[in-house]
């Protein structure tokens, strides 16, 4: 028996990175230059597929990657350090939310260079079909703002973001905001319809 393992024969960082038990990627203005294995299989292609292609093909849409591509640049230039949690799509087209965390090697231009980690939420929040109005009503939800600050932002009318958030209500069976945010975060998962 050979008494050499991998930890003797190749470089730990690369071995680490590698194998880690979440999604790495490495990225250059939003296009990805690497990733490790976990984060090619949670999106469902090999590593060869994803590099050097844009970020916008791992989401729903262009138009949700336009959505939520800034968010953060400014957090990251502050702090140089930044969480969400969004919805991303497979290859084979299913979505399902993941927590995205991230880190600029480069502050001044946050996107340029940055290394981020994707965990799978899918075990302890399923997917619930909204439409992308819906997902980002309670995006911004989510960051506190309020119904005003949130038609401003979607340029659409104080009452119709009211009109979503009473459907949004009515579609998770709850009675307040609080509270559909807790089943989007998944404390209170008999709320959570699992998908059909």
């Amino acid at each position: 028996m050979d008494s050499e393992t991998p930890f003797d024969s190749e470089d730990l960082a690369e071995l680490a990175y590698l194998h880690a038990p979440i999604g790495l990627v490495v990225t250059e203005n939003r296009v990805i230059r690497d990733c490790n294995f976990a984060f090619a299989q949670m999106f469902g292609y090999g590593r060869d597929g994803l590099r050097d292609q844009l970020f916008a093909r791992l989401y729903p849409s262009e138009s949700e990657f336009a959505n939520i591509r800034d968010r953060g640049v400014d957090q990251l230039r502050e702090t140089n350090s930044y969480w969400d949690e969004r919805i991303m799509a497979r290859r084979d087209g299913t979505l399902f939310w993941c927590r995205v965390r991230g880190h600029s090697f480069t502050p001044e231009d946050p996107l340029a260079r940055a290394v981020w980690s994707f965990a799978d939420l899918s075990r302890i929040r399923p997917y619930i079909p909204l439409t992308r109005r819906e997902r980002e009503i309670v995006s911004l939800l989510a960051e506190g703002d309020t119904s005003k600050e949130i038609a401003i932002a979607l340029d659409i009318s104080h009452r119709t973001v009211e009109v979503y958030r009473a459907k949004l209500l009515k579609k998770f069976g709850v009675s307040n905001t609080s509270a559909l945010l807790n089943c989007l975060a998944g404390v209170y998962q008999d709320h959570i319809v699992g998908r059909d």
